[in-house]
């Protein structure tokens, strides 16, 4: 049965997350595989388009060292709208939509003045043709929208200028409908006038050498914005492009395959390390095998796993030699592996042994056939042989297993459990199901263990099934069958007497039984005394003595205290007092 841990489980064990990923790297090293293979692929089926591109500088009117690229995204952006593409398209003298057309080139910027052109043909003359009417026609879009600009400051100071100047004429008229007055001119009126005037004057001076910049324009802009490298075709390095789409394949896949194995650890809840395997069963891992080598290693590495399963055989026939009860091998998720375990073990027995084969697929059978061992294979409902013959069952503990059948393959049971085979459940119902059928497990064989797993698959609460209790000769609890012999009931009853004893030792101590001394055999009476004469029966000087001496009753003496004189507390201390007065008036 398993046992209850104090310690609070974590929510996501990141050592058993980190080991199901590692076991599952065939996964993952698979799904990384197929994207890198996938990218290549991509490469060859869908090669990338002859691409044209080229440079072009373009000279801003308000430019600024701080600028922060603000005007460099603006011409990006009006790169990327039909008025340029339908311009481009109609200098090529192409029928193509200019939406369709937009979709197969892009601008960047690659500094605050140094724009990148890139065009997607069918060929390359195409593309190149395409990059420089896209060009062409941003640079004269540009120019022009900075003369536009140019143009409308310059008329705007004219509006103005025209203003002043009308403003001034009419300054001037009433000057002089003032000055005809004669004498009765007001000299305050025409000061007034004569300085708004002069203001005037001035104005229309810096508007008319204002609309003069004006007109000039940007000519930086103009003569500055160009294309400064010319459109050319992109070389197709094949090699690149297919190293670039495999790698970015690979990762992807590898991404992929990591989600799932860790996805499938949280999800699927199927212990891998020795601790938990420990801790679910209730026994302790007393020995493991690795799994059957794949691929070109099974070539030098089967002696090795010939060898360290003949070791565990032997290690397992030392536990079990000396003890009468029968043994069973139960596996869940190896059943090769079992089936070779028990023939090691029956050949490493002492005396007649055999093998109960009552695996699904009868492993036990074939694998004698296949290496032609002198080993006796027998089946489930076989009857028993020789009263000396020790032997060996095979089962299975895996879903659909008839749990009451167990009990007839040994009294006993080994576990061989593959790691990561079982979930959590099923490892509980497992312990349960035997528990309930009374068979101890002495053990689990652990197959396929994680080369870096450090944990302890030791329980130390079962020491009575453990095999350092069977170093000590501990005796285990088997369950009693039907005593078929009249003459074993007293080596029965001693043993049962022996097992309490070891396994369940008493609380508290009892005194022991003392022996009771036999009575005399019967016999004649001796005679009795005779008793003495009258008078003469003399008696001990100390039995007329009384039993207790009393002291004499001495009067209390009077003291200086005051506390002395008064009331005594309570009616004892009266009454000696009282006493004490009576003996002295009688004296």
């Amino acid at each position: 049965m398993t046992t209850t841990s104090t310690e609070t489980a974590p929510l996501l064990d990141l050592q058993r997350l980190f080991v199901a990923i590692r076991r599952r790297k065939r996964l993952w090293l698979a799904t990384g595989l197929l994207g890198l293979i996938a990218g290549a692929a991509v490469g060859i089926v869908l090669p990338a388009p002859p691409t044209a591109v080229t440079k072009v500088i373009v000279v801003h009117q308000d430019d600024s060292p701080t600028d922060s690229g603000t005007l460099m995204r603006t011409d990006v952006a009006v790169l990327s709208t039909t008025k340029i593409a339908e311009g481009a398209l109609k200098k090529l003298g192409s029928t193509e939509s200019a939406e369709d057309f937009m979709k197969n080139y892009a601008g960047l910027g690659l500094t605050n003045n140094v724009m990148q052109i890139t065009v997607k043909a069918k060929s390359n003359e195409e593309a190149v043709a395409q990059a420089q009417a896209l060009a062409d026609t941003f640079i004269t879009d540009h120019v022009q929208r900075s003369q536009a600009a140019a143009a409308a400051q310059s008329k705007a100071i004219l509006d103005q200028r025209k203003n002043a100047q009308d403003e001034l004429t009419k300054v001037d008229q009433q000057i002089a409908d003032e000055t005809g007055k004669g004498r009765n001119a007001n000299a305050s009126t025409l000061e007034g006038l004569y300085g708004r005037r002069a203001a005037l004057a001035s104005q229309i001076s810096d508007f008319d050498s204002r609309a003069q910049q004006a007109g000039i324009g940007s000519p930086q802009v103009a003569a500055g914005t160009q294309i400064v490298d010319a459109p050319r075709a992109l070389p197709k390095a094949f090699l690149k492009t297919e190293a670039t789409n495999g790698g970015i394949g690979f990762a992807l896949g590898l991404a992929l395959g990591l989600a799932l194995a860790a996805i499938g650890a949280v999800s699927r809840d199927r212990p891998v390390l020795r601790r938990e395997i420990s801790t679910h069963l209730g026994a302790s891992v007393i020995a493991q095998l690795p799994s059957k080598p794949r691929g070109p290693a099974r070539l030098w590495r089967r002696s090795r796993a010939v060898s360290e399963r003949k070791r565990v055989a032997t290690t397992l026939v030392r536990a079990i030699q000396k003890d009468k009860p029968s043994v069973s091998l139960l596996e869940l998720g190896a059943p090769k592996v079992a089936a070779a375990l028990a023939l090691d073990i029956a050949e490493e027995l002492e005396g007649p042994a055999s093998v109960v084969d009552d695996l699904p697929g009868e492993d036990v059978r074939k694998l004698v056939a296949e290496t032609k061992s002198e080993v006796t294979v027998l089946g489930a409902g076989d009857p028993e042989g020789e009263p000396d013959e020790r032997r060996v069952g095979v089962g299975t503990v895996s879903p659909g297993t008839a749990w009451t059948d167990l009990e007839h393959l040994g009294q006993e049971t080994v576990l061989v459990v593959k790691a990561g085979h079982a979930n959590t459940l099923w490892l509980h119902t497992v312990a349960r199901q035997l528990a309930d059928q009374q068979i101890p497990i002495v053990g689990v064989v652990l197959v396929d263990p994680d080369p870096r797993d450090k944990s302890d698959g030791t329980l130390w609460d079962g020491l009575h099934t453990a095999l350092r209790g069977r170093a000590k000769a501990a005796p285990a609890v088997h369950r009693v069958s039907v005593v078929e012999h009249e003459d074993r009931i007293d080596e029965l009853a001693a043993r049962i007497a022996e097992r309490v004893a070891v396994a369940e030792p008493p609380t508290r101590r009892i005194a022991p039984v003392r022996p009771v001394v036999p009575p005399p055999p019967a016999g004649p009476k001796p005679p009795p005394a005779p008793l003495p004469e009258p008078g003469k029966v003399s008696v001990p000087d100390h039995l007329d003595a009384p039993t207790k001496k009393f002291a004499p009753v001495k009067p209390k003496r009077p003291t200086p205290f005051k506390r002395d004189h008064g009331e005594p507390a309570h009616k004892g201390e009266l009454n000696a007092e009282l006493e004490s007065e009576k003996s002295a008036e009688v004296s």
